[in-house]
């Protein structure tokens, strides 16, 4: 490894600790990693430790290693970035790292990923906005594997208790106006994740990006706006002040309860929903014009770390043709709750379950926080942003001072 890699992977580490700080979080990891690998043996490393060897997931990688005629070493961490950022400086990376999208800019930045030139890749087929997370600098970094993403969540009961016509909330205003109504009726309003970390930038990107935002400049009219409209849904208790240390997960057990008319979160809140006890639906996030805001994009690629034996690269290029395939994505997306990358699987999906329709809408106009070449930028920028929507819900500074005091110290 010659010294500018070295210093690359060096500064890629610093990175990963705060874009991963605020990613889901899987359970404990499973299996342990070989630092040797031989032309029969293909190792794959993966951030699912919620499936063991016996799972549908280990069963398919397996299965397209079989069809490739090698053997598959899968290995699950729970810190992959770190674990493979470590591989890279020892020059023992695994085969396929299968990467959360935000961390994939830093590891192509740093010099650890093949570029799908290079690896013979078709992404022709992925939507654009989906696989703008894996690209950097005109260069495209692996694919993606599936989707999610932010909408909102409505309870029909306390909606229709208020008089509120779900269909007649269609921009910032019109969601406003029903807030006011659900408390004048006794209920609660809407429930988010405003928590000091990558959570809470997640959570409020959709109304920055809705109101005409950009992140490199966070105190734009623009941005303003998004941050009064939050901190007056507190001030006129629209919102409660929990939201200021909710993460996604307390956030959704509030809503849970019954008491809320609304709460932003994600796909993966799917499965709850169907067990919370009361009809519900799912709307895409307004901007303040009407219509569908950007979210964020969760999910994660698969890419191909860069190897001193490049003749690896033909065979590790038919493991991840499989893995990517048209019939393996849909089944792995209906284990992980994601939304498929590509139009012709998402049509698959909601046809097989029409409660998908509002998150493949939501999907088709979400975007990479790392997208617009922010790459390594992006969590300078986040970090400045959460501490701005703390400061002003918690009420110590103005909309306004908050997001330039951000821009400011993310510059």
């Amino acid at each position: 490894m010659n010294t500018s890699t070295g210093r690359r992977l060096a500064a890629a580490a610093m990175t990963v600790v705060a874009v991963a700080a605020g990613t889901a979080a899987c359970s404990s990891g499973a299996g342990s990693a070989s630092n040797t690998a031989d032309s029969a043996t293909y190792r794959i490393w993966d951030g699912y430790t919620q499936f063991d060897k016996n799972s549908a997931w280990a069963k398919l990688l397996t299965d397209c290693g079989s069809k490739a005629g090698v053997k598959i070493e899968r290995t699950a961490y729970a810190d992959l970035p770190n674990k493979a950022l470590l591989a890279a400086q020892q020059n023992d990376s695994p085969d396929v790292l299968v990467l959360d999208n935000p961390v994939v800019s830093t590891m192509a930045q740093a010099g650890m990923l093949t570029t799908t030139d290079e690896t013979k890749m078709d992404t022709s087929k992925v939507d654009p906005n989906l696989l703008a997370p894996g690209q950097l600098g005109g260069k495209t970094y692996g694919t993606p594997i599936g989707a999610n993403t932010l909408a909102l969540y409505y309870n029909k009961k306390v909606l229709k208790a208020a008089g509120v016509d779900i269909s007649s909330v269609k921009d910032w205003k019109s969601l406003t106006a029903a807030l006011a109504k659900v408390k004048q009726a006794g209920k609660k309003g809407i429930t988010f994740s405003a928590v000091g970390t990558e959570e809470g930038s997640f959570q409020f990107l959709p109304w920055f990006w809705g109101a005409g935002a950009n992140l490199t400049q966070l105190d734009s009219p623009e941005g303003v706006s998004a941050l009064s409209l939050w901190t007056d849904w507190l001030k006129k208790g629209y919102a409660p002040s929990s939201v200021i240390n909710n993460n996604q997960t307390t956030s959704w057990q509030e809503f849970a309860t019954g008491d809320f008319a609304f709460a932003e979160n994600g796909t993966w809140q799917l499965a709850n929903a169907e067990k919370a006890g009361f009809d519900y639906g799912v709307l895409p996030i307004p901007t303040p014009q009407g219509g569908a805001a950007a979210a964020p994009t969760g999910g994660e690629f698969v890419t191909v770390p860069v190897q001193s034996d490049t003749s690896r690269y033909t065979t590790t290029g038919k493991i991840v043709s499989c893995l990517s395939s048209n019939d393996n994505i849909y089944q792995t997306d209906k284990a992980l709750t994601y939304v498929a990358p590509t139009t012709e699987v998402q049509d698959k999906q909601v046809t097989a379950d029409p409660k998908l329709k509002p998150w493949v809408d939501a999907v088709k106009v979400a975007k990479g926080r790392t997208s617009d070449n922010l790459g390594t930028k992006y969590p300078k920028i986040s970090e400045q942003m959460w501490k701005a929507v703390q400061s002003a819900l918690s009420g110590a500074k103005s909309p306004k001072d908050a997001l330039t005091a951000a821009q400011s110290a993310a510059k």
